[in-house]
C-alpha cells in the first residue's frame, strides 16, 4: 500500500471507509490484548442453515469483506479476521419448500439442525450438508474466512461459560425482552431453550434457574414431567436475540452488519450484550432487496433472484458491483438489472487507472479488486459492451451460437479469438443464455411509420456507398445526419434512434447504432433495413 492511498483513505467518503472508521474510533490505537499487543479485529457474518446459501448470504460476506479491507487500508495493515458463523444448533421450525425428501425432515421438526438426518444422503446431518454448501459457495468466490459452527461450540462446551453467564443475568435479560413481546408470548418466553432429554427437541418452554454456576435449570419436559437438567454441553440453545448477544460477547465480535428487518433485534441484542458484560459490535444496517414489482423478496414466495441465475446471465464481478452500490438504499433484484450492472462494472474498471487516487478510492472496482474473489489488472476493458452483445444475439435469433457471435465480433474486435478475450468470451455465453430465455421470446419488430420508412431508406442508400471498413464513429455520424434532417420529421434525435431500435432490433432501447452496424456488418444491416421496409 502506498502512502498516497493510506492518506486518501483517511478522508474517503466511500461507504466501506465510512464503516471502517467506526472501528478506528472504537480502537484508536488498534485492538490490543492485556499485554498491549495488537490482536485481530473480528468481523462476523451469520448464516441460518435451514436453507441453502443464497444471494443474501453472498452480499453480506462481500460487504463485510469490503469493510474489512478498508479497515486494513486505514490502519496500514492492522490484523483482522472474518468468521462465517452457522447457527446450526437452531431447531427446525418448518420444512423448506425446495427439499425433495421432505419426510426425513418432517419426522425431526423441532430438533437441532445438526441432529437431523441429511435428506440428500451425503452428509452427517441436514446442517452439515448446508454448511458444506456454504463453504463451497464462499470458496467459489475466494473469500478469506474462518467457519464456526454453533453446534460444535455448544456440543464441545465452547459456550458453557457464556451460558452460565446468561443464567447469572437471567432476570436482567428477561427485563429487556418481556416488554417487547405480546402478552401471550410473555407467558412462555425464556432466553434459554433446553433440549429435551426425552426426545431431543429444542423446547420453547419457561425455565427456572436452579444453579447458574452448574448450568442447571428446571422445566417441563415433553412428557409433562418437571425435570432438572444441565443446559451445558449441547443440552440447550439460546433464543435468537440472546444467542446473538452471547455470541458477540463470547467470540469478541467487533463488526457485524445485518438487514433492515433486524433493526429491533440489533437494539435488543446490544442491550443484552451490555448486561452480559460485553459491547455491541459496530455495524451497518442495510436495506432489503425488492422484486421487479417493488415488493419485498421472500424465499417462501420465490419472487427473488438466485445467485445461480445471476451467474448464468451475468458475471460475478457485476454482482459484486451491484451489491457494492448504495447499501442503505432498497435494491431491485431481477434479471432485467443484470446487463446494466455488467456494463457499468466495466465502465468503472476502465476508468480506474487514469483516476487520481482520491477518485480511485471512491470507485467500486478499486474495492472489489481487493477482495479475495476478484483478480486481474486494474486497467482491463471490454472491446464490446454486454448491451451491444445482447443486441447482436437478439438479431441473430434464439438459435445463435458462440461461433456465430465470434464471427461477427471479427468485424469489430482486433484479434477476435476467444482465448485472447476470456472475459468477453464468458459474456458471449451469458448473452446467448439471456437472449434464449428473455429476449428471443419477446422480440417483436414493428412496421415503420411513413416518415420513418423514408429515413430508413435514406440510411440504406448511405450504407450502400459505405466501405465495410468504416469505423463505428463514421457510421454513427451517418445515422446522426439522417436523424437531424428536418425532411424526415423527427422532433428529436431520440425519436430516430427509437425508430431504429424498434424496427430493426425489436427492442425499445439499444446501443450506439454506429457500433452496432460496425459489429453486425454494413451488408447485414442493409438486409435488416430491407426486412423492415418489406422489400
Amino acid at each position: 500500500m502506498t502512502d498516497a492511498i493510506h492518506t486518501a483513505a483517511q478522508t474517503s467518503k466511500a461507504w466501506p471507509f465510512e464503516e471502517a472508521r467506526k472501528l478506528v474510533k472504537r480502537f484508536p490505537g488498534g485492538k490490543r490484548d492485556a499485554a498491549g499487543n495488537l490482536v485481530p479485529v473480528l468481523f462476523e457474518t451469520g448464516y441460518g442453515p435451514s436453507g441453502l446459501p443464497h444471494i443474501g448470504t453472498f452480499q453480506e460476506v462481500l460487504r463485510t469483506t469490503l469493510v474489512r479491507r478498508a479497515y486494513e487500508t486505514l490502519t496500514g495493515g492492522h490484523p483482522t479476521r472474518l468468521v462465517a458463523f452457522s447457527d446450526d444448533m437452531d431447531g427446525l421450525r418448518k420444512v423448506p419448500d425446495n427439499i425433495e425428501n421432505k419426510a426425513v425432515l418432517e419426522a425431526h421438526l423441532g430438533h437441532p439442525l445438526s441432529r437431523i438426518p441429511d435428506p440428500f444422503g451425503t452428509h452427517e446431518s441436514f446442517a452439515h450438508h448446508n454448511n458444506a454448501m456454504l463453504r463451497d459457495f464462499l470458496d467459489q468466490f475466494g473469500f478469506d474466512y474462518e467457519f464456526v459452527s454453533a453446534s460444535d461450540r455448544y456440543n464441545a462446551g465452547g459456550f458453557d461459560d457464556a451460558l452460565k453467564n446468561v443464567l447469572r443475568h437471567y432476570q436482567g435479560i428477561m427485563d429487556i425482552m418481556l416488554p417487547t413481546l405480546r402478552e401471550e408470548r410473555r407467558k412462555t418466553y425464556s432466553p434459554v431453550l433446553p433440549v429435551s432429554p426425552t426426545n431431543g427437541q429444542v423446547l420453547q418452554v419457561p425455565i427456572e434457574v436452579v444453579d447458574a454456576e452448574a448450568g442447571i435449570v428446571r422445566f417441563e419436559d415433553v412428557t409433562g414431567e418437571t425435570v432438572e437438567h444441565s443446559i451445558l454441553g449441547g443440552w440447550s440453545k439460546l433464543q435468537w436475540k440472546v444467542d446473538w448477544a452471547m455470541r458477540w460477547v463470547a467470540l469478541g465480535v467487533d463488526y457485524e452488519m445485518c438487514g433492515k428487518d433486524l433493526t429491533d433485534s440489533v437494539t435488543q441484542s446490544g442491550r443484552i450484550a451490555q448486561v452480559l458484560g460485553g459491547r455491541r459490535p459496530e455495524g451497518l444496517i442495510y436495506e432489503l432487496f425488492l422484486d421487479e414489482k417493488g415488493e419485498k423478496i421472500s424465499k417462501s414466495k420465490g419472487n427473488g433472484l438466485t445467485i445461480e441465475q445471476w451467474l448464468e446471465y451475468g458475471s460475478d464481478e457485476s454482482l459484486g458491483f451491484y451489491l457494492f452500490r448504495e447499501p442503505k438504499s432498497a435494491k431491485s433484484l431481477h434479471v432485467g438489472i443484470i446487463p446494466r450492472a455488467v456494463d457499468e462494472y466495466w465502465q468503472f474498471r476502465e476508468k480506474l487507472p487514469a483516476q487520481p487516487v482520491e477518485q480511485q478510492l471512491g470507485n467500486p472496482v478499486w474495492h472489489l479488486l481487493r477482495t479475495n474473489g476478484y483478480h486481474g489488472g486494474d486497467g482491463e476493458s471490454l472491446p464490446v459492451t454486454y448491451g451491444l452483445l445482447l443486441n447482436l444475439v437478439g438479431v441473430l435469433g434464439a438459435g445463435a451460437t458462440r461461433e456465430q457471435v465470434w464471427s461477427y465480433l471479427a468485424n469489430y474486435v482486433e484479434n477476435a479469438d476467444p482465448a485472447a478475450h476470456p472475459a468477453l468470451d464468458g459474456l458471449v455465453t451469458r448473452a446467448l443464455a439471456y437472449n434464449r430465455d428473455f429476449i428471443a421470446p419477446t422480440l417483436q419488430r414493428r412496421k415503420p411509420e411513413s416518415n420513418e420508412a423514408l429515413a430508413l431508406a435514406a440510411l440504406d442508400e448511405e450504407l450502400a456507398g459505405t466501405s465495410d471498413d468504416a469505423t463505428a464513429e463514421e457510421l454513427q455520424n451517418i445515422v446522426y445526419e439522417i436523424g437531424k434532417d428536418p425532411h424526415y420529421g423527427f422532433e428529436q434525435l431520440r425519436d430516430w434512434f427509437k425508430c431504429l431500435y424498434e424496427t430493426l432490433l425489436g427492442s425499445p432501447q439499444g446501443p450506439r447504432m454506429g457500433s452496432f452496424i460496425a459489429l453486425y456488418g454494413v451488408g447485414n444491416t442493409r438486409e435488416l433495413i430491407a426486412e423492415a421496409l418489406g422489400d
